[in-house]
C-alpha cells in the first residue's frame, strides 16, 4: 500500500466521517476524460460537511479546487496537490418552493433541474437542459444556451465562504455577465439558488427540450469527449465561423483535435494529454489571430 502523504494524514485526521479518496483520477471527473490523481479528493453529502471541509482547509493553509460536473474542466496530467472539491451528486437536493420558484442545490445536474421545472409546469429553464454541468458551474460561470442564460432565471444565490459561513446574494449582487459572475477569482462555493421561472404547460416545455435536444445530437460531437465550447464567444463575430474560416476544422495536436462536425468543439480523439488540448487552444487562437485579427480566448476552464 502506498504510504500517505503529511496532508492525506492530517486531513483524514480532521475528517474522519466525510468521503475522502486519495490520487483519485482527475480523468474520472471531467468530461474531457484527462486528468492526473488528486492528492485528495473529497465528496461533502450536505452543507455540515462541507462547511467542516472548508475549515479544515483553512486551517491546514489549503486553498481547494472545486469541481462540479467537470464539463468546463481542463486536469493537468501530473494531478493536483492537494484538495479538490467535488460537489455533482453531493449537494443534492430540489425543492419546489411554491408558485412559480425552485430551489436546487449546486450539485443538481442542468438537465435534472430543467426535468424537475418541466414536470411542475414551469418554464424558462428549457435551454439548461442538455447542459453538460451542475446548477453550481452553470451559476459561477452564467452558463446559457440557444438564447437562455442562468442570470435571466436566478432570483438569488446562497454561497459558502473558505471559512465554512453562508451568505445569500441576490441577482444584482451576482453581476452576471456573459459567462461570468461576481464569484469568479474568489473562494466562494455555491451552494445552492433559488429560480424564479413562468408558468407554462409541462408538454410545452418538455416539447421545447426535446427540440434543443435534437438540435445538439445533430450539431455537436456527442461522441468525443469534450468540454463543450471551447472558446468563449468574442466581440464580433462567432469562435465556430472563425475557426472553420481559418481552414482549422479537423486541425489535430495529437490526441485532441478540432471537432469535424463543430469547429467550436475541442474533443479527445481517444488518447490526449492536457498538454495536446492546451497546445491545440493556443494554436488555434493564434492562427485565428492571424487570419483574422480576433483573438479567441478559452471558455474551458485550465488547472
Amino acid at each position: 500500500m502506498t504510504d500517505l502523504t503529511d496532508f492525506q494524514r492530517k486531513i483524514s485526521a480532521f475528517l474522519p466521517e466525510t468521503e475522502l479518496r486519495f490520487n483519485e483520477p482527475l480523468s474520472r471527473h471531467t468530461s474531457f476524460r484527462i486528468g492526473g490523481g488528486a492528492e485528495v479528493m473529497a465528496f461533502p453529502k450536505n452543507r455540515e460537511e462541507l462547511s467542516a471541509i472548508l475549515k479544515t482547509s483553512a486551517l491546514l493553509d489549503c486553498k481547494p479546487a472545486i469541481l462540479g460536473a467537470g464539463t468546463n474542466v481542463l486536469a493537468p496530467d501530473a494531478g493536483m496537490r492537494g484538495l479538490v472539491l467535488c460537489l455533482k451528486d453531493c449537494l443534492d437536493g430540489m425543492e419546489h418552493l411554491g408558485g412559480n420558484r425552485i430551489r436546487l442545490m449546486a450539485g443538481v445536474t442542468m438537465t435534472r433541474g430543467a426535468v424537475f421545472a418541466a414536470n411542475l409546469g414551469l418554464g424558462g429553464m428549457e435551454f439548461a437542459h442538455g447542459i453538460p454541468g451542475s446548477i453550481g458551474g452553470g451559476i459561477y460561470m452564467n452558463a446559457g444556451a440557444y438564447g437562455g442564460e442562468m442570470s435571466a432565471i436566478v432570483q438569488s444565490v446562497e454561497v459558502m465562504d473558505r471559512f465554512g459561513a453562508i451568505r445569500h446574494l441576490s441577482r444584482e449582487e451576482m453581476q452576471f455577465s456573459y459567462r461570468h459572475s461576481v464569484l469568479e477569482g474568489t473562494p466562494d462555493i455555491v451552494v445552492s439558488a433559488d429560480f424564479q421561472l413562468t408558468e407554462k404547460s409541462p408538454e410545452e416545455v418538455r416539447a421545447r427540450m426535446k427540440e434543443l435536444i435534437a438540435k445538439r445530437m445533430a450539431a455537436q460531437p456527442l461522441d468525443y469527449p469534450s468540454a463543450g465550447s471551447a472558446f468563449k464567444r468574442p466581440v464580433g463575430g462567432y469562435a465556430a465561423a472563425l475557426i472553420e474560416q481559418a481552414g482549422l476544422k479537423g486541425f489535430r495536436v495529437g490526441g485532441a483535435a478540432i471537432s469535424e462536425k463543430h469547429a467550436g468543439f475541442a474533443v479527445n480523439l481517444g488518447n490526449a494529454t492536457a498538454e495536446d488540448v492546451k497546445t491545440l487552444l493556443q494554436q488555434v487562437s493564434n492562427q485565428v489571430f492571424e487570419n483574422s485579427g480576433i483573438r479567441l480566448e478559452p471558455e474551458v476552464r485550465i488547472w
